[in-house]
């Protein structure tokens, strides 16, 4: 039954901002919020414009010699490593930063206001897509810088790019969750770093898998981080496809199906 105290073309409104265009609208805007927090507090990118850097010159130099033999035969092998271990790893800000505006009230302001209720989580989502894609440019940029010349060629490079850039905002709405969930932004942190830390550092990113003790093998082999890293370096250095690819996307899939419903259904409650 219509309530009375609203009147017919403010209901049609109302209703209106419910609707999927409207919906997207919101998104973007929230994702435009966004972007203007970074350029207002620009030492939020410190982690995707000093991390790809730092790691990769420490990495490169410290094992080049090691497990390759010289810099340059390194290279192929460090730089998919460090993309997929910086650009996974940013997505746990995702959270960090969904869980401080809760608590600062942010998202009950927005409640307030005439749109879509989920436009601030999935805009978040959205706007942490920029990071990934700056960590990426750089960390690309700074092998090249270093020596690194990928045979796959550059439109090999750029799809390399898009599947990491896509696998990490799969892996967003696993923090986004925690985000939600948590009771700070501290232990969103903790617990973020408690999953992520023996995947990206237990896989095939920095030293071969036959180098690891048999025991340890297995684990890394099934690794999604792994298979991810594969992916990265099969289309990088020689522009092929294999099924480490097709995992890799597959898994990216599982974690939107399994994480984006719950993550949505937990936001709605506690906004």
């Amino acid at each position: 039954m219509r309530n009375a105290s609203i009147k017919p073309g403010v209901e049609r409104q109302l209703k209106n901002y419910t609707s999927f265009g409207q919906t997207l609208r919101n998104s973007l805007t929230m994702a435009y919020r966004g972007l203007l927090k970074i350029r207002r507090t620009p030492e939020q990118l410190f982690d995707v414009t000093l991390q790809p850097i730092i790691f990769t010159l420490m990495f490169t130099y410290i094992f080049g010699g090691a497990i390759s033999g010289d810099v340059a035969s390194y290279l192929p092998v460090i730089i998919p490593g460090i993309l997929v271990q910086t650009v996974i790893t940013t997505s746990i800000v995702t959270g960090v930063q969904l869980r401080e505006d809760m608590d600062k009230g942010v998202f009950d302001r927005f409640k307030s206001l005439p749109i879509a209720r989920i436009a601030p989580l999935a805009g978040a989502l959205l706007a942490d897509t920029v990071r990934y894609s700056i960590a990426t440019v750089l960390t690309f940029s700074m092998g090249f810088i270093m020596g690194y010349r990928p045979e796959g060629g550059l439109g090999n490079v750029a799809i390399a790019a898009i599947i990491v850039i896509f696998c990490s905002w799969a892996i967003s709405w696993i923090f986004a969750f925690f985000g939600v969930i948590a009771r700070t932004a501290s232990s969103v942190q903790g617990i973020s770093m408690l999953v992520l830390f023996p995947l990206t550092f237990l896989s095939n990113a920095f030293v071969p898998v036959d180098t690891m003790p048999k025991w340890l093998q297995w684990f890394v082999n099934i690794n999604p981080v792994s298979h991810l890293v594969s992916a990265v370096r099969d289309l990088a250095n020689s522009g092929t496809v294999g099924w480490d690819l097709a995992i890799s996307l597959i898994g990216a899939a599982v974690i939107v199906a399994i994480f984006a419903p719950i993550t949505v259904r937990a936001y709605m409650r506690r906004t």
